[in-house]
């Protein structure tokens, strides 16, 4: 039997075979290694008192943020979000939202200050909201993100709470967040159900250091009918507002897909007390006021593709019961929804000609969502 010649390699074919394990090898590790984003420097923490609420421009004290990426493709970059009055804000470099990373993986920016620090490695084509309530999650253009506390001491902040009403369980708004042209400060102790089941909503302190309340559904029902049963407002001040609305906390400036009814006379005794809205408010055919005499009311709206209709019914608003105050149907800039939860707040409008001068509460009996 003749056997088979045994293959010997010289030098030359074991260095080829060398350096293709090499190159394979790495090649291999680069594949099952993930991307990273880190942090190697951070600013300061926002140090600006919390519940100093006469403030009617954010304050952009700047900082200096580094860190590095790692396993990144062409085309991504960073994006840095400060979270201050509330909510996380996006950090623009040179009036863009993006920051280059080097070839090293280093990357380097300003942040205006915060309490807290997000980077977040992004693709090509990802688009930032401007002002969002929580970090997106990885995917949709988000790669991977990390996020660390400013050096030093930050103010300490209450914590939201979760509460059960009308069959839903709802979260509480915490801290400074600007609204409606300046900050209000949100206290979830400002937020209490009542044995019957009723809600409570409160501004409590005083001049200079109001604090307001809002409670948000912890999902999103979408397309339907959104009715709110509320107690009689008329003893509000003029400055006191109560919003009951639809809005994307993870939205763009331009879509945040908010529907209003706003309570309130905005500041001025001689304005309409019930508002409805389709944002954006500036729109001439996005807005319909009007006057309601002091009463128990049902204000709802029903939300379908392209349309919304607005009505306010006194008393109850249960069906065949109640008179009807005013309708009014929007066709124009409806958006579709994605996202988006109920929101029910009481807070304070800081640029009325009246200013607020004691605590004020409203209750709201009921809400109830038809599909």
């Amino acid at each position: 039997m003749m056997s088979r010649p045994h293959l010997v390699a010289g030098p030359a074919t074991l260095s080829v075979l060398l350096l293709y394990f090499v190159l394979t090898g790495c090649h291999s590790s680069s594949k099952t290694s993930p991307p990273t984003v880190a942090f190697s420097m951070v600013p300061v923490a926002y140090q600006e008192d919390p519940y100093k609420t006469d403030i009617f421009e954010r304050d952009y004290k700047t900082g200096m943020a580094e860190g590095r990426a790692t396993g990144t493709r062409v085309g991504q970059r960073i994006v840095l979000y400060a979270k201050t009055d509330g909510r996380w804000g996006v950090c623009r470099q040179s009036g863009q939202p993006f920051t280059n990373i080097e070839t090293d993986g280093r990357w380097k920016a300003s942040v205006h200050l915060g309490i807290e620090y997000a980077a977040l490695l992004v693709d090509p084509t990802y688009s930032p909201p401007e002002q969002i309530e929580s970090l997106p999650i990885v995917g949709n253009g988000v790669v991977t993100l990390a996020v660390v506390n400013g050096e030093g001491t930050a103010p300490v902040l209450p914590s939201p709470k979760i509460l059960n009403f009308s069959g839903y369980e709802w979260t509480t708004s915490a801290g400074p967040i600007f609204h409606a042209g300046a900050r209000n400060f949100f206290d979830p102790s400002n937020v209490w159900t009542d044995e019957r089941g009723a809600l409570h909503l409160r501004i409590s302190g005083s001049p200079g250091k109001w604090a307001v309340a809002e409670v948000k559904l912890t999902r999103s029902l979408g397309y339907g009918t959104y009715r709110f049963q509320v107690r009689d407002t008329s003893n509000l001040e003029p400055s006191a507002v109560l919003t009951l609305i639809t809005w994307d906390g993870a939205g763009t400036e331009s879509n945040r897909r908010e529907l209003d009814v706003e309570l309130g006379h905005w500041g001025r005794l001689d304005n309409d007390n019930v508002h409805y809205v389709v944002q954006p408010y500036y729109v001439p055919a996005n807005i319909v006021t009007f006057r309601v005499p002091p009463g128990v009311y049902t204000h709802s709206f029903r939300w379908e593709p392209g349309q919304v209709t607005f009505s306010t019914v006194a008393g109850s608003g249960n069906i065949g019961g109640g008179r009807v105050i005013n309708q009014h149907v929007f066709t124009s800039g409806v958006p579709s929804p994605e996202g988006e939860s109920v929101r029910i707040a009481l807070y304070v409008f800081r640029q009325g000609q009246i200013p607020l001068k004691s605590e004020n509460e409203v209750i709201i009996d009921s809400f109830e969502y038809l599909p």
